[in-house]
């Protein structure tokens, strides 16, 4: 998969295989070998918030270049996405990805009209039936999170408090931080996992405010899930002097001194990979892809895993184990935060 040749995946995954996309369950119609694939993206965001929609975008350019036709939307807000969808099934887009939790309910109700157009949301199943033409992932998000929590706990000097920002109010987001919370309890216990779902994922003045918020209640290591909102919680980390983790992309340049890691999405394999799973006729009508956690997210410090000025070796050694257990399904994340 051409997604695999960024030189973070390539290099953090050289050694592990990555779970192929299952054999076609459906196949509504057979593209013809010179037929053109027209892709079109949806985002929450904007192409420039140095994450979750830079590195969609970052995917579906990398389409352009392998000869797909391709076309985006940039932070198309939830009252305008039943126009925005339906504009691009009615011009002939054989797929149409969705990029936030919110497609997952959109393309269940709106994917029926348009039988010989693929949609795909960066989201989880949302009910048991689907409909053949539409296809969800989850990206072992709680996993990450999870994840996110243990580090934080160990590399925390104090051992009182971390905190965790999120982006919108939704059930993604909601169990992220619970889960981060689960994690960071667990792992290093009389700790207080602390966290603010600030309802907005492009107000870096809400995220500043929300981890200063946490600072102030003893946190003294940061992580967000929240694209912009999320870059003013590593800059309130900064200002504070306390240790931030970044997400989504390699977020190292954000607060050189203060970033200990950044979680990143190997969102561009995931773009490439259901636009060639169109094009291939593997495409996973009804169904949610479901790589494991160290396939979708590989921690990144520039050319590094980790900043060796924030983290011991003791404490990323504790954290590869952790890491390890979630990549196995030991750690069931999803039990933990129910309980």
């Amino acid at each position: 998969m051409s997604g695999l040749s960024r030189r973070n995946f390539a290099k953090g995954l050289a050694s592990m295989m990555l779970i192929p996309i299952a054999a076609p369950l459906f196949s509504r119609h057979a593209f013809a070998a010179d037929k053109e694939i027209k892709v079109a993206l949806l985002l929450p965001g904007s192409v420039a918030d140095g994450g979750w929609s830079q590195l969609a975008y970052q995917g579906l350019q990398n389409l352009k270049a392998q000869g797909f036709k391709v076309a985006s939307s940039e932070s198309v807000a939830q009252a305008q996405m039943d126009q925005v969808i339906r504009g691009y099934a009615d011009d002939g887009y054989n797929l149409i990805i969705g990029h936030s939790f919110e497609y997952g309910s959109e393309f269940d109700q709106i994917a029926p009209e348009y039988p010989d157009t693929y949609f795909f949301a960066t989201t989880f199943k949302p009910a048991e039936k689907a409909p053949t033409n539409v296809e969800f992932v989850n990206l072992a998000y709680l996993n990450a999170a999870y994840g996110a929590g243990a580090l934080a706990a160990l590399i925390s000097e104090k051992g009182k408090a971390v905190g965790y920002v999120g982006g919108g109010d939704n059930p993604t987001q909601q169990g992220m931080m619970r889960a981060f919370i689960a994690g960071a309890e667990k792992t290093r216990p009389g700790i207080k996992g602390l966290g603010i779902v600030t309802g907005d994922y492009d107000n870096a003045a809400k995220g500043r405010e929300a981890a200063s918020t946490m600072i102030g209640n003893g946190a003294d290591v940061i992580w967000h899930t929240a694209d912009v909102t999320g870059l003013g919680a590593i800059q309130g980390a900064a200002a504070a002097k306390v240790k931030a983790i970044g997400c989504y992309a390699d977020q190292k340049n954000i607060a050189p001194d203060f970033v200990a890691t950044s979680f990143e999405t190997n969102l561009p394999w995931v773009v490439e990979s259901v636009a060639h799973s169109v094009r291939d006729k593997t495409f996973l009508g009804g169904q949610e892809w479901q790589p494991s956690v160290a396939k979708a997210w590989l921690p990144l410090y520039g050319k590094e895993s980790f900043n060796s000025k924030l983290v011991s070796a003791d404490a990323w050694a504790k954290f590869q184990a952790v890491w390890s257990q979630l990549d196995a399904g030991s750690i069931d994340v999803a039990t933990l935060i129910k309980a």
